[in-house]
C-alpha cells in the first residue's frame, strides 16, 4: 500500500468534482492552513495505517501524537533551514496569521508555528508540489525522531 498523495488520485478528484485549478497565492494563510491540516492528517494516517493492522485506538493515539501542534512546531524548527525564500514567507504568513481559535493542549507559540507549518503544507499541496511537500514532512519527522 502506498502512503501519501497519488497524482492520479488528485487528478481524478479534480475531474469528478469539477474543481478549478487553484492558485495558492490567492488563499489566506488560514485557508492554506485549513487544507494543509487535512492533507497532513491524511499523510500521517496513511503512514501509520501502513505500519500494520493494529487496534483503531492505538492507531488514533499514534496519529494524534504526530498531528498535534507541539509535534508540528518541532518539525518546522527542524525543516525551517531547508525552506526556500517563498516557502519561508508562506510559513511566516501562516505563523503570524491572527486566528480566532487556539489549541486546547498547546502553547500559543507551538500553535502559531503549527499553523505556519500547515499553511506551508497547504500551499505546496495546492501548487501540486507533492514531492517537495512529502520530502519536507519526511525530513521533519526524521529530524524529531518520529519516523519509524
Amino acid at each position: 500500500m502506498e502512503t501519501g498523495i497519488n497524482e492520479d488520485f488528485i487528478q481524478t478528484m479534480k475531474t469528478m468534482f469539477a474543481l478549478k485549478e487553484a492558485d495558492a497565492n490567492m488563499y489566506s494563510p488560514l485557508n492554506l492552513a485549513y487544507i494543509g491540516d487535512g492533507v497532513y492528517d491524511l499523510i500521517i494516517r496513511s503512514k501509520v495505517l501502513n505500519e500494520g493492522n493494529v487496534q483503531v485506538n492505538k492507531i488514533h493515539k499514534k496519529v494524534s501524537s504526530l498531528v498535534k501542534a507541539e509535534t508540528q512546531s518541532a518539525m518546522i524548527k527542524v525543516i525551517e533551514e531547508l525552506l526556500d525564500e517563498k516557502e519561508l514567507a508562506i510559513y511566516k504568513r501562516g505563523r503570524n496569521a491572527k486566528s480566532f481559535t487556539s489549541a486546547k493542549n498547546a502553547s500559543i507559540n507551538d500553535y502559531r508555528r503549527a499553523t505556519g507549518f500547515e499553511a506551508l503544507v497547504g500551499y505546496l499541496f495546492l501548487e501540486g508540489q507533492y514531492e517537495r511537500m512529502l520530502t519536507l514532512i519526511k525530513s521533519g519527522l526524521e529530524g524529531i525522531g518520529k519516523l519509524s
